[in-house]
């Protein structure tokens, strides 16, 4: 048993950032994203994404591009209605402004943030994914 309370901690990195919604690209950006899970679950805390949510209903709701009207009220909103229920945040990745907004979202309403894997409780020994 781990001997740190388990959060659930919502992985907030650059999804469409940089990538000229270029869809491998967006690929890579989850992926990366992705990359934490396992090793947060191990160390015992609940990992999310707000693309495993958003994603199936962008899709249900209709929405035909990237950045249409449909994706837009649905994709940041489902993170940010996380954020509120998430007890931390982990920003990963390069720039993205709705990470950074997800994260100062965090702060505003008093979740534990994070810039490292390894500043999470249970995780100091761990190797961070983005320097494999």
């Amino acid at each position: 048993m781990a001997d740190h309370a388990a959060l659930m901690i919502l992985i907030a990195g650059p999804y469409r950032s940089g990538t000229g919604d270029d869809p491998a690209k967006i690929a890579a950006n989850v992926h990366l994203m992705e990359s934490y899970v396992l090793p947060l679950f191990n160390a015992g805390h609940l990992p999310v994404l707000g693309e495993w949510l958003a994603l199936p209903m962008v899709d249900l709701a209709g929405s035909k591009r990237i950045g249409d009207e449909i994706f837009n009220a649905i994709f940041h909103p489902i993170a940010e209605r996380l954020v509120i229920r998430c007890d931390a945040v982990l920003r990963v990745g390069g720039p993205s402004a709705g990470a950074d907004q997800m994260l100062e979202l965090a702060k505003a309403h008093g979740r534990q943030c994070f810039e490292r894997l390894q500043d999470i409780p249970g995780c100091s020994e761990l190797i961070d994914p983005q320097e494999y």
